[in-house]
């Protein structure tokens, strides 16, 4: 049951940065941080099915994470839902088109490997 709430907390919360980022990338980079323009720029994201169904797959997340730490413990919760990190880095490469290097697959590489090794 545990890792069933580990598939659950890392797809509901990539799925969450995926679509966030995808949203701020349409709307570009907020330069301005006076109440006007940037009260504009929160409604127009706020109004963003992106970003309700971001919100969404967040709380799906959270509610997860706390049945998770109902029937495990901390010290297994935490480094399995990482795995979050390595989903999300083969997901920006090839779904959002991100320049990843070396270091960052390595990182990738080395979150999986200590997710493999809480999973023996």
């Amino acid at each position: 049951m545990k890792w069933l709430y580990v598939a659950i907390i890392v797809l509901a919360t990539t799925g969450s940065d995926m679509l966030l980022t995808l949203r701020m990338k349409q709307h570009g980079e907020i330069h301005d941080f006076s109440p006007g323009p940037l009260g504009r720029a929160l409604a127009a994201l706020v109004r963003s099915w992106h970003v309700i169904l971001a919100v969404v797959l967040m709380a799906v997340s959270f509610f997860a994470f706390l049945s998770l730490l109902s029937i495990a413990d901390l010290t297994f919760a935490v480094p399995a839902t990482a795995a979050t990190y390595v989903l999300e880095t083969v997901l920006a490469k090839y779904l959002l088109k991100e320049r990843v290097n070396w270091k960052r697959w390595t990182g990738a590489g080395l979150v999986a490997c200590g997710v493999a090794l809480i999973a023996s």
